[in-house]
């Protein structure tokens, strides 16, 4: 997925993704990571907190998606949300890695193996949420999904706002400026040092953005959910222009996001052991003499000796 540059979130306080101790006792004892949760706006974290619905994106061959961090999210998000989407993107990643300067061969071969690897990732932490949910009320399919982005291409939804994005890009200025930065500013830094990037290049860029962009938008509708936190890593692309005030091309109502990272786990402190300072050795007072009389001192002063015949 292509990130937006790291920004401060406006207004919205970060939680460890629990509502309160309860909550926050439940998620230790269920899951191996707690996360951190960034609203990325104040609406957000009204979304996050009602709780309807978390859509999780996953990325394929990056190397923070680990199996574990996979099923850990999962896990989370089941413990968090009504409902609960993996999402792993599956379209122009070849081509991604083709304009990355791998050649055609190779990009198909390396395509290849990091799907095989997601899907299976993804599918692996799905199957293990729901058992960890067999027994209870709420352990129906449903509860949890996994879902390769191409699929959801017969989505009527997805495919009309996808169609309306690609529409926009002629007719509003501000979108297209927006894209046409981000998809520069990621070419330039992954592979051209500084350079422009090729026509074809940057095609792929924006097909592939705008392949995931609906998700950003409108969750709700694609997914069939009352609202929806859309949950990454890092900043989505486009929230800047998504959650900003005033028209143009803006997230739903019901949608929201925001940046869920794992918390660095503290390592346990060894306890200190109190430096006791060494008592002094008590000092012997000096002897305090009477006051003598004449005949006192010169007895005093007479040495004697036991058994003397003198």
């Amino acid at each position: 997925m292509l990130t937006a540059r790291a920004v401060a979130t406006p207004g919205a306080q970060g939680s460890i993704g629990t509502r309160d101790a309860k909550d926050a006792l439940h998620l230790q004892t269920a899951t191996r990571t707690l996360f951190h949760v960034s609203p990325y706006t104040p609406h957000c974290a009204l979304i996050e907190a009602d709780g309807d619905h978390a859509v999780i994106g996953i990325s394929p061959g990056n190397s923070y998606f680990s199996a574990q961090r996979v099923n850990d999210l999962a896990q989370w998000g089941v413990d968090h949300f009504r409902r609960v989407d993996l999402v792993y993107t599956d379209l122009y990643v070849a081509e991604m890695y083709e304009a990355l300067g791998y050649t055609p061969d190779d990009a198909r071969r390396k395509a290849v193996k990091n799907l095989r690897g997601v899907r299976a990732k993804v599918h692996n932490a799905v199957e293990e949420a729901r058992a960890g949910l067999a027994g209870l009320a709420d352990d129906g399919g449903d509860r949890i999904r996994a879902h390769a982005m191409s699929d959801l291409r017969a989505n009527p939804a997805y495919r009309q706002i996808h169609d309306q994005l690609w529409g926009r890009l002629e007719r509003d200025d501000e979108f297209r400026g927006v894209i046409d930065e981000l998809v520069g500013r990621f070419l330039a830094a992954k592979v051209l040092g500084g350079q422009t990037g090729t026509p074809e290049q940057r095609e792929i860029c924006l097909r592939y953005i705008c392949a995931e962009a609906p998700l950003f938008l409108d969750s709700p509708a694609i997914l069939g959910v009352p609202s929806s936190l859309n949950c990454y890593h890092q900043l989505l692309p486009l929230a800047e222009l998504l959650y900003s005030r005033g028209h143009g091309l803006r997230a739903s109502r019901n949608q929201g996001h925001a940046i869920v990272t794992p918390v660095e786990p503290v390592e346990p402190v060894a306890p200190v052991a109190p430096v006791v300072e060494p008592v002094p050795s008590a000092q012997p007072l000096p002897s305090v003499q009477p006051a003598s009389t004449p005949d006192a001192s010169a007895a005093a002063a007479a040495p004697t000796h036991a058994g003397d015949d003198r």
